[in-house]
């Protein structure tokens, strides 16, 4: 099996960062693309940036130039750096991940979420 777990979370005041992490374990022969999603209070999970094994990101339009995602592919674990973070940046962050097991099959994981809080 495969877990995620993410850590990283917390309290801040608008303008603070936060760094997030998440560790893949198990039985991993690789993985593809990794994310982190968040899901904000009375809303849908909203996708928030992807890397890619080789490196390539992407980001939502409303995290973009405020966020890195990041990944060390020797410890299956990505990162998030959050910068000038909003209120509207509350919510709970989950990693994702598309995994390649030692038995051959693909699946794709979730983490068990890190709250973000933005408040003064």
């Amino acid at each position: 099996q495969v877990q995620l777990v993410e850590s990283g979370g917390g309290w801040v005041q608008p303008g603070g960062s936060l760094r997030l992490s998440c560790a893949a374990s198990g039985s991993i022969l690789s993985i593809n693309a990794m994310g982190w999603y968040r899901q904000a209070p009375g809303k849908q999970r909203e996708w928030v940036a992807t890397i890619t094994s080789g490196g390539r990101t992407n980001y939502a339009d409303s995290v973009k130039g405020r966020v890195t995602i990041s990944r060390d592919n020797a410890k299956n674990t990505v990162y998030l750096q959050q910068n000038s973070l909003k209120p509207e940046d509350t919510a709970v962050y989950y990693c994702n991940a598309d995994v390649l097991d030692t038995k051959f099959w693909r699946g794709n994981y979730w983490g068990q979420g890190t709250q973000v809080t933005v408040s003064s």
